[in-house]
């Protein structure tokens, strides 16, 4: 009887999308422009993952307007009056995901390695584009088309692209789940659904069927940080923070199938980082993000301007993201581009699960290991939370904040453009306020390597800073470039 079951086992594989080879290695990416270069190919076949997770904005195939942050037609910021973006025809994204797919390096890794991934909005067709977007059909199509989807595939009957795979044997096996984020999302403001009804009638399926030793949520926005709520009104971006409802509904599940293992990757905002939630199931939920591939926010300002993104992005409160001493930056983000790995370590005892965002040569730059026992049923201890008077670092909402720590950011931008000398005079009250953060201006930074000591001062108020470049002593103005 047992040949007969092991028949069995594997003809559930062959018609289900389950792989019995052992997963230990696994890459994943988001946010790749078909038109730029795209050298980074080469460090993720050098990791040799065995599958390879697209996370969304696999294309660009809608069109952008110049970036204008002032003037007559202001296509972004909190006077923005013109859409920035505009769809493309069918046949322009057919020739966009065409190029893309015919990129060498990433050509490479098709036939080598097993390739799987969702959409978000660019490659949906528009930017922030949800239900409403009339070509979601006809780039459902495009999609599956681009990832080598069967024909017989129930991906190409449904309405989304939402899926679920199995790898590995019984015992270790790893199930990824990739969710739709966009074909049924209402629109931002409406704090309605992001997975839609059917969506969700088939995840709770999902989670609450036969236990795997891993689950991979992909979610092509963030899940866990909502920038949002520190960014705005200067900048917004997508995340399931957005929809608190959703958010909420969606950690309930989770706690409430007593799935063990679950963790999520995302992708979307341009910057890899680790995040954190202790509040939601009975073991820590974790979101790894990884963006971009090409996309990346240091990219939007030349080099020697990419020490001010990395000041904002340690300005930026986030008490969900974790840092450690393995990150290259104190901010414990990445706005260079990067991908993300997933190595399981099946032979420790208990098994180890180690994260990596790694940099365009596949050197790690954020990286974090655990053991898988840490995301199995056990009660949360409260030392695994940091106080922040009454607020709990990886558990209080970035929402809750007090109004001066949430929008320091938007307090420091709008204080440079009423000019510097308005901005020093009231400097170092401005810094007790933003909890001992300041603004430099005329301000020395000397280090001779990213684990150096750096320092700033202005007036009175000095702190060190994640600051790290050449000796400099220079004015700081604020500049934006697309």
């Amino acid at each position: 009887m047992r040949w007969l079951a092991k028949i069995v086992i594997v003809l559930l594989s062959c018609c289900s999308g389950m792989s019995l080879e052992l997963v230990s290695r696994i890459a994943f990416g988001s946010c790749a422009n078909q038109s730029a270069p795209q050298p980074i190919w080469d460090a993720i076949i050098g990791f040799d993952p065995q599958v390879f997770i697209w996370m969304g904005d696999n294309i660009y195939g809608d069109i952008r307007r110049p970036f204008k942050l002032f003037g007559k037609e202001r296509t972004i910021g909190p006077w923005k009056n013109v859409p920035r973006f505009y769809p493309s025809s069918e046949h322009e994204m057919k020739s966009r995901y065409q190029k893309a797919k015919t990129i060498p390096g990433y050509s490479t890794l098709t036939r080598r390695t097993k390739v799987i991934g969702t959409w978000d909005d660019h490659d949906y067709g528009l930017n922030d584009a949800g239900k409403e977007f009339k070509s979601k059909i006809t780039n459902q199509r495009l999609l599956l088309d681009f990832l080598d989807e069967p024909l017989e595939s129930t991906r190409r009957k449904q309405a989304g692209v939402y899926a679920s795979y199995i790898f590995g044997p019984v015992g270790k096996h790893v199930k990824v789940i990739l969710l739709d984020t966009r074909y049924y999302r209402d629109p931002l403001s409406s704090d309605g659904s992001i997975l839609g009804d059917a969506q969700w009638t088939w995840l709770e399926r999902e989670l609450k069927g036969p236990p795997t030793a891993i689950t991979i949520i992909v979610s092509s926005i963030q899940v866990i940080s909502n920038h949002s709520a520190t960014t705005g009104p200067l900048f917004y971006t997508e995340s399931w923070g957005r929809f608190p409802r959703e958010k909420s509904r969606l950690f309930k599940l989770i706690s409430d199938s007593k799935r063990e293992g679950v963790f999520f990757i995302s992708g979307d905002v341009h910057f890899g980082e680790i995040a954190k939630y202790n509040c939601a199931a009975s073991y820590p939920l974790y979101d790894i993000t990884s963006s971009g591939l090409t996309q990346a926010v240091e990219k939007a300002v030349s080099p020697p301007l990419h020490f001010i993104v990395r000041f904002l992005a340690w300005l930026t409160p986030a008490i969900m993201r974790v840092k450690d001493k393995n990150c290259k930056y104190r901010s414990c983000t990445y706005g260079q581009p990067n991908f993300g790995t997933i190595e399981i370590n099946w032979d420790s005892d208990p098994v180890v699960l180690t994260f990596d965002i790694r940099d365009e040569k596949g050197l790690p730059v954020i990286a974090l290991k655990l053991p898988l026992s840490e995301l199995q049923g056990q009660k949360v201890d409260s030392q695994m939370t940091v106080g922040l008077g009454k607020f709990q670092m990886y558990c209080s909402l970035e929402v809750d904040l007090p109004w001066f720590v949430r929008y320091r950011l938007a307090i420091f931008f709008f204080s440079a453009l009423a000019g510097r000398s308005r901005l020093v005079k009231g400097i170092g009250a401005t810094c007790e306020a933003l909890v001992n953060i300041d603004i430099p201006f005329h301000v020395e930074f000397p280090c001779s390597d990213c684990g150096g000591s750096n320092f700033s001062s202005v007036g009175s108020c000095n702190h060190r800073t994640p600051l790290c470049g050449q000796v400099m002593l220079q004015e700081m103005p604020l500049q934006i470039q697309a």
